[in-house]
């Protein structure tokens, strides 16, 4: 999803209200360091983040941010405990080999885990596999089967039920599908779900 620096994607402006200002903070899979940037220009936070695209890390680095190059499955076992203020996993999770772990691992090294999945079961895409009978391809989907890079396909009801079983409280949650927050029935109408979480 593109972004306009004077307005930010509507999964960005609800992060940012998330965080709290003079926040530390840990952004996963940080892509061009977007969303970090405007944690520390808007939130004044102290930041870090971990990217595996090198392209990516020269871009956050030529914009003067501090990131990593790690995998963010295996990225986490050199911080210690509540280092962070919050971790986010914003469009990454559903990318991650173990996310279990991945998330565990987060609660671990942040006070507060902020969460960003694609929901693989909003109407457009039930709509899709009923009619078409083929795997679902939409604007926040874009991806044919065969070359996607997401690894998990799940639902906001999947994740609710994945917190419930692992002892995790969700915070906040909020469904959005385009450029508005859906508040009626969010695993059926929301494109994206954004989870505060703490353990």
């Amino acid at each position: 999803m593109a972004e306009n620096k004077e307005n930010p994607r509507l999964d960005h402006k609800v992060i940012l209200k998330l965080v709290e200002p003079n926040s530390k903070v840990l952004d996963l899979g940080c892509g061009d360091g977007t969303l970090l940037s405007l944690l520390i220009k808007q939130r004044n936070c102290h930041g870090t983040g971990i990217e595996i695209n090198e392209k990516e890390i020269y871009r956050c680095v030529a914009n003067g941010l501090t990131v990593s190059h790690g995998d963010i499955d295996t990225g986490l076992a050199d911080f210690s405990n509540k280092r962070f203020d919050y971790v986010i996993l914003n469009e990454s999770l559903q990318q991650v080999l173990n996310p279990r772990r991945v998330i565990l691992e987060s609660l671990r090294v942040g006070k507060k885990v902020i969460v960003g999945i694609p929901n693989f079961c909003h109407s457009l895409a039930r709509f899709q596999l009923f009619f078409q009978g083929r795997v679902p391809v939409t604007k926040e989907l874009p991806y044919q089967w065969y070359d996607t890079p997401n690894l998990r396909f799940l639902s906001l009801k999947d994740f609710r039920y994945f917190c419930k079983e692992n002892e995790i409280t969700i915070l906040k949650e909020v469904g959005i599908v385009g450029n508005r927050k859906v508040l009626f029935r969010p695993n059926l109408f929301s494109n994206i779900g954004i989870y505060l979480l703490e353990k």
